[in-house]
């Protein structure tokens, strides 16, 4: 994806994937482009620090050397016992993880079957040419940062075949959904239709069973739109649909393409059409405004908020909602002070609009997935990703959870899995909210949210799957490159805060 931020503040961040340090989790704001990411806080500073201390102790235990003990199972351990030092013990992991040779390994290997569906990933098209995304990595290797630096004059690192290493080989993800995104200026977008459903015939084809699902991106409101709905219902056959009610995702709409879920002239017959066809899955792009959103998107902003969606459930009770992000809009602040507004008020901005809208409306088929959100939540302030997790379970119910990761931005989803296997509300927190425990990495709830969830949505037969997914071609490739010694990079995409000389 390019980035579309400006001179000035370009001049405030630094390639991600040569300025931050490479944890097995990242330890600051990770920006994908479309926004400038915050300073790393103390509490990040300290686990950072943590963790480097760990990796040069503990290392020599493995066998290994600083940069081979982080990309390895007992890395990833010592990562979130450096964020429990911190941030308290919201992450279940041990000592013995880190410390003793072959324990994470065999923990890692026993929850490496667990059939994870990631229902939000990207890449971008191989005729992608907008170069602002490079302007970066070649700034860095011109200017001595990283005189070695890999791919500054390419997009590939953002393309079809990293993605494949990054989703399906380094993580234990094992069907993802490939989306896309609209832009009223069309050269910006993605993906087109077309180049989804053939980057999904593709990965199928070599892998030989269905690793990857297909979005189509709607444009209400501009012209053909139907046309392109129509199109796609005969020749392309999405698994789902993908909208942007704000229009233009990145800034207010000059050509107001922003629309509302529950206008019945323009939405309504599009429904229809979708529930006869039996493709009956829409997914919503929701939240992540800056915090003076009504100030930067004024007459815009509440198109992005769940307004519209309760009124469309309840007269579409056979499409599913899904929305993005689980529509958090705090992103951009400092996450204590969203942490701070939920314990004051015990809500967070639009995620718990979006929590009760099933009992408000007496609907069952809103649901909500976590990409980005959590993601960037977990990285700066684990506690609130916790509140986040048990507003949304407490309120649309643990089988209407979708887990998502929005990468392959922030380079291999595996962090954020391990993240959410080892998460658990806090007990202060569960009793104050009535917050229900998440549980074991592959107890009810997770393998709901992993697995059970977009399994129904999607027409996933699991036990099938999981049959015949660890010995396609592409479950081969990972076998051949783990049993070679291949190792995670634990590279991120995109851009970090810049370090002040």
């Amino acid at each position: 994806m390019a980035h579309y931020l400006s001179d000035e503040e370009l001049t405030r961040t630094a390639p991600a994937e040569v300025a931050a340090f490479a944890s097995p989790v990242p330890t600051q704001i990770v920006s994908n482009g479309e926004f400038v990411p915050l300073p790393q806080t103390r509490e990040q500073q300290r686990v950072e620090a943590r963790i480097k201390e760990m990796a040069d102790g503990l290392g020599p235990r493995h066998g290994m050397d600083r940069r081979r003990f982080l990309a390895s199972s007992a890395g990833m351990a010592a990562a979130f016992l450096a964020m429990n030092e911190v941030f308290g013990p919201l992450f279940d992991v041990s000592p013995a993880e880190a410390q003793t040779p072959g324990v994470a390994t065999q923990r890692a290997g026993a929850l490496s079957k667990q059939f994870v569906i990631d229902v939000q990933t990207h890449f971008v098209r191989d005729d992608f040419n907008q170069a602002g995304l490079l302007d970066l990595a070649k700034y860095a290797k011109n200017n001595s940062w990283n005189p070695g630096l890999w791919g500054e004059d390419t997009l590939a690192r953002y393309k079809f075949e990293n993605y494949l290493k990054e989703i399906f080989v380094d993580s234990d993800t094992k069907v993802a959904l490939l989306s896309g995104a609209p832009f009223d200026d069309p050269t910006w977008d993605l993906l087109t239709n077309d180049q989804i459903a053939m980057a999904r015939a593709s990965i199928n084809k070599i892998s030989g069973s269905r690793r990857l699902l297909a979005h189509s991106v709607i444009t209400p409101k501009r012209a053909g739109w139907m046309d392109e709905v129509d199109r796609c219902i005969a020749t392309v056959k999405p698994d789902s649909w993908k909208g942007y009610t704000i229009g233009d995702p990145l800034f207010p709409s000059k050509q107001q393409s922003y629309w509302r879920l529950d206008d019945d002239k323009l939405m309504y017959p599009f429904y229809e059409k979708i529930s006869k066809a039996g493709i009956n899955t829409i997914c919503i792009h929701k939240g992540l405004l800056p915090a003076d959103y009504e100030k930067s998107w004024p007459g815009v902003w509440e198109y992005n908020t769940v307004w519209d969606v309760g009124k469309a459930a309840k007269d579409w009770p056979k499409i599913n909602f899904v929305i993005y992000h689980a529509a958090l809009r705090p992103f951009l602040e400092k996450p204590d002070e969203a942490m701070a507004e939920f314990d004051r008020t015990g809500r967070m901005q639009w995620a718990t609009d979006l929590a009760e809208i099933p009992a408000k409306f007496g609907v069952k088929n809103v649901y909500g997935e976590v990409g980005t959100a959590f993601a960037n939540s977990a990285v700066a302030n684990p506690r609130f990703a916790a509140a986040f997790m048990g507003t949304l379970m407490r309120g649309l119910g643990t089988d209407r959870v979708l887990w998502g990761t929005d990468s392959v931005w922030y380079g291999s989803p595996q962090w954020q899995i391990e993240a959410m296997r080892r998460l658990e509300i806090p007990a202060d927190m569960q009793k104050k909210h009535g917050f229900a425990p998440l549980g074991a990495a592959d107890g009810p709830v997770k393998t709901a949210l992993f697995t059970r969830n977009a399994a129904r949505l999607y027409h996933i037969d699991v036990k099938t799957a999981q049959g015949a997914i660890p010995g396609d071609r592409v479950g081969a490739i990972k076998a051949e490159y783990v049993r070679l010694g291949g190792l995670r990079s634990n590279i991120r995409y995109g851009y970090v805060h810049r370090v002040s000389a």
